[in-house]
Order: structure tokens, then C-alpha cells, then sequence
């Protein structure tokens, strides 16, 4: 064993992509396993490995680690990327949470019936533009300083780089009211680590395709 972290999920984004986000913000290598059919999948719960019978699944520190937010968070508390109290820490929470039910929307969209696209759509702008962007645009302006929560780079921070990038892949002009969010989407793609997941070859997955569809319907669907 190598001792880098042991993802095991599908050979796209879906709920591993944050995790595959924060380690390399982190600047940590880790090693993948994909899951391809559903036998794959059904022996990881033979064998007792899933605690609640689902993925992502990461392997660290001698632990299976199961549930999204569960891993997040334990990750996020190992690299220093968790505030430096608990006040901060509550506030990386808010803005967490916020992010992933924006993130969830989008997370869903490519499942979605060819005729409800387009009104899924329009609600993802809706939400993006009118709930959850105003939030940090407001944030960034009214404290003045490069990150989220106090002055330093968090979890917070990795979280909504993704999530703008995410939205802007379906909804390109969809930073041009958030002039603060402009200019953090760059500071932020200009960190070291960050820039390195952004180019080609990186373990970053492209937006979900059919072929990655499928595999998810065949694995997880009964």
C-alpha cells in the first residue's frame, strides 16, 4: 500500500468529485479504483466495506470512510482547511452546505428527462444567481479579503471554486453581475494546487456523458 488515499467510485464526478477537489486543493496524491458493473459494487457490501451500502468510499489513515460529508470534513480537518476555531468552522459549514444544495442540482440535471432539461435549467440560474451567488459576492465585498472565512484559505474556498465552474460550464455568462466572484474565481484558479487540477490530465472528470450515465444506471439502479 502506498499510503496515498483509495478512492473507490465511478469514472466520473458525482459525489466523489468535492473529495477529489479538497485533497488536491491539499496538494495530496491519491490513487482510484472505478467501478464498472454492478458486481463490483455489490461485493465492496458482500464484504462489509459500505457502512450504509454506498459510495464514494475512501480508504485513509487505516479507515474506510463512507458518507460525502463525512469524508469532506475529516479531510478538511487534516490539512488545516477547517477554520481556526469553532466559530469559523460553523461559518465553513454554512457556506458548505449552501454550496451543495446548489451543487446537488447540478449533480442531478444530466439524469434528467430530455423534457424537463430545460426547465432544470432555468432553476439552476435561478438558484445560482438569486440564492447562493449573492451570498459570497456580498461576503467578499463586504470583508474585503481574498478568502471566505477568516483570511485564509478553507474548505469554504474549494467548495464554491467548484461550484462556479460547475455552473459556468452550463450557464457561461452566469458571473456577469458578481464582479467579486470574477475575481476570486481567478485567484482561486491561480493557486498552485488548484491550477494543477485544472489541466489536462489531471484526476479532475469531465462533465457527465452518456457512457458515464449509463455505468451509473446499471451499477446503482435495481
Amino acid at each position: 500500500m502506498s499510503g496515498k488515499p483509495r478512492l473507490t467510485y465511478c469514472n466520473g464526478r458525482g459525489r466523489m468529485e468535492p473529495i477529489r477537489w479538497l485533497l488536491a486543493a491539499a496538494g495530496v496524491e491519491f490513487e482510484e479504483v472505478f467501478l464498472e458493473t454492478r458486481e463490483q459494487y455489490e461485493k465492496l457490501i458482500k464484504d462489509g466495506v459500505l457502512m450504509f451500502q454506498q459510495v464514494p468510499l475512501v480508504e485513509i489513515d487505516g479507515m474506510k470512510m463512507v458518507q460525502t460529508r463525512a469524508i469532506l470534513s475529516y479531510i478538511a480537518g487534516k490539512y488545516n482547511l477547517y477554520g481556526k476555531d469553532l466559530k469559523e468552522r460553523a461559518l465553513i459549514d454554512m457556506y458548505v452546505e449552501g454550496i451543495t444544495d446548489l451543487m446537488h442540482m447540478i449533480l442531478m440535471f444530466p439524469f434528467s428527462p430530455p423534457e424537463a432539461k430545460e426547465k432544470n435549467l432555468d432553476s439552476i440560474k435561478d438558484r445560482a444567481t438569486n440564492r447562493y451567488f449573492p451570498v459570497f459576492e456580498k461576503v467578499l465585498k463586504q470583508h474585503g479579503q481574498d478568502f471566505l472565512v477568516g483570511n485564509k484559505f478553507s474548505w469554504a474556498d474549494v467548495q464554491l471554486i467548484e461550484a462556479i465552474l460547475a455552473v459556468e460550464e452550463k450557464i457561461p455568462a452566469v458571473l456577469s453581475g458578481f464582479p467579486q466572484l470574477q475575481a476570486f474565481k481567478i485567484r482561486m484558479s491561480n493557486m498552485p494546487t488548484i491550477k494543477k487540477f485544472l489541466q489536462p490530465g489531471s484526476p479532475r472528470k469531465p462533465p457527465p456523458d452518456e457512457r458515464y450515465i449509463e455505468t451509473v444506471l446499471k451499477i446503482f439502479k435495481k
